[in-house]
């Protein structure tokens, strides 16, 4: 199992506990939302694919372009994004900080989306001094996106101002 070789790497037992985060299952189904800012194909569920694309609508009305930078992701690719962090030397302490451990990103679920704005580099906490991101603070909310690592979150997960998870509203 691909946690247990998270595990194996030094993502410690407790993680979740510690962390307040669950297992993040993959979606059975993905629909594709588009290229991220270097040209790849990205997925998400599909409600929240829809969700996504009218929201991105809406801003794009209000002169504000989100641009993809990462969506679904795969554990296996989680694991391969801590397996080369520590290979260039980071520690599994400091790669945690700002990576979920594999099993845990909200990134598995096809629920979540990076954002990035023309003139910001990606995954850049300069992205909070946008238009984009006043824009999303305002009505991503009502597209049923919400920020998920604000800054002192009990996550323990660095502040990411461009990461919005989708949140699926009870049907009534």
């Amino acid at each position: 199992m691909l946690v247990e070789r998270g595990f194996a790497l030094g993502v410690p037992r407790d993680y979740a506990r510690a962390r307040h985060l669950r297992l993040q299952r993959e979606p059975a189904r993905l629909v594709p939302v588009g290229e991220d800012i270097h040209g790849r194909p990205q997925w998400l569920q599909p409600r929240a694919a829809r969700a996504s694309s009218r929201m991105r609508a809406a801003a794009s009305q209000d002169g504000i372009e989100l641009q993809l930078v990462s969506a679904f992701r795969s554990i296996e690719y989680q694991l391969g994004i801590v397996e080369r962090k520590l290979a260039r030397g980071l520690t599994i302490d400091a790669i945690l900080r700002v990576s979920a451990a594999p099993g845990y990103s909200e990134h598995h679920s096809g629920r979540c989306v990076d954002f990035t704005t023309p003139g910001c580099a990606p995954l850049d906490e300069a992205f909070e001094h946008t238009p984009a991101f006043d824009w999303l603070r305002r009505h991503a909310g009502e597209y049923g996106f919400t920020l998920s690592y604000p800054r002192n979150n009990a996550h323990g997960i660095a502040y990411e101002p461009w990461h919005w998870c989708w949140r699926a509203k009870a049907r009534t």
